[in-house]
């Protein structure tokens, strides 16, 4: 038995969206579906995991909503369940940018389907940016793309501010993992003067999902936010494992480097880890297990749980 991870996001003046956090809890509960759900005045995002027919089933439960009726989602298989468990979450932005007034449900770039993907960021006059955070740029991007370098997505305006000059050509084209990112960037730069603005479609996992991989333009693999870690071309899971402690993607080699222990630290971290926090790992480590001893999940303390939070992607 596989798995369909479903991930989905509107833009969407939901007003009421406290109000609609209970029922969605629900029937998610209902359908036994778990991973993290966000509501916000401006829409909905997650990434949700289940039995086809309960994924099928919820999507239409958020349909029925006419300001969701044109939800976007994209789905792929996990041979084991990805998430824990399932939360509904309110926020004040659905993708965290903290800039006022930007709203994709205003304004925003123009959708790129990926079949035209190659084409437009092949042409000479488009810079291509990569609104994603470090950790998931260095497993896999588009040949050609910008690197901001930043560690949330809050950093992005920023970013944008110090580099003007890098963003010289009369086209600017973006891209992240779902779409949610870029769609809410591509408002971003519509509202500060960058008029000719495109994003791509569904994000990368469409992208590797249509593209076949000879005639494609992605190097690497995509970092996904829940316990796949990453994928390929055509959605196949790949190599990389996860450091619970930095969340870094990490290889089999990084796994042969003395600093790394398993749920505790890698070669990114160890250095930088406090003598408390890496007992910590180490003691939550041990109770893992324990319960797989048992034949148990062990679900771990609130603070630990982070692994396949939607909320990753800010």
């Amino acid at each position: 038995m596989t798995y369909c991870v479903a991930a989905l996001y509107q833009f969407a003046s939901l007003p009421d969206y406290v109000n609609l956090r209970a029922p969605l809890q629900d029937m998610c509960d209902l359908l036994e579906i778990k991973g993290t759900i966000l509501l916000a005045a401006e829409g909905i995002n997650g990434t949700i995991a289940g039995q086809d027919e309960n994924i099928a089933a919820l999507l239409k439960f958020l349909r029925a909503d006419p300001r969701l009726a044109a939800l976007e989602h994209k789905e792929s298989r996990a041979e084991i369940m990805p998430f824990y468990r399932m939360k509904v979450r309110l926020k004040k932005e659905i993708v965290t940018m903290g800039v006022a007034g930007v709203d994709p449900n205003e304004t925003v770039g123009t959708y790129v389907d990926p079949t035209d993907w190659n084409a437009l960021i092949s042409d000479p006059d488009v810079v291509l940016i990569d609104t994603r955070n470090d950790y998931e740029v260095e497993i896999g991007s588009f040949e050609g793309a910008l690197n901001p370098n930043t560690q949330t997505f809050r950093e992005f305006p920023a970013w944008v501010e110090a580099n003007k000059d890098k963003l010289n050509k009369p086209k600017v084209a973006m891209f992240c993992t779902g779409g949610i990112r870029c769609e809410k960037a591509s408002s971003y730069m519509k509202s500060i003067g960058y008029d000719d603005v495109y994003h791509l479609k569904g994000g990368i996992l469409k992208y590797l999902e249509t593209v076949k991989e000879t005639s494609g333009k992605w190097n690497g693999d995509c970092f996904v936010f829940d316990q796949r870690v990453a994928v390929k071309y055509g959605l196949a899971e790949s190599d990389y494992d996860q450091c619970f402690a930095c969340r870094y993607p990490i290889t089999e080699a990084d796994k042969d480097d003395p600093k790394y222990l398993q749920g505790i630290s890698c070669h990114r971290c160890y250095g930088n880890m406090t003598d408390a926090r890496r007992d910590r790992f180490a003691e939550r480590q041990k109770q893992i297990a324990l319960a797989k001893s048992r034949g148990e999940d062990h679900l771990g303390r609130k603070a630990d749980r982070k692994v396949g939070t939607t909320d990753q992607h800010e």
